[in-house]
């Protein structure tokens, strides 16, 4: 059997945390931050966890 390859989209999207965890970047930061208030950029600023059940989808795309 071939190995099986990473999904690149995924890849680019999740890293996972010394404990397993699969972390992401909140959307809603990229442009258009002017009018955006500095709670809302702050908010966003911070790096979501994956729910068990999405991270399990997850890691299945990165081959873990």
């Amino acid at each position: 059997m071939p190995k099986m390859k990473t999904h690149s989209g995924a890849k680019k999207r999740f890293k996972t945390t010394g404990s397993g965890k699969l972390k992401f970047m909140r959307a809603g930061t990229g442009h258009l931050n002017e009018h955006k208030s500095s709670r809302r950029k702050r908010r966003l600023s911070v790096d979501g966890v994956l729910s068990p059940a999405d991270a399990k989808k997850a890691r299945k795309l990165l081959g873990k």
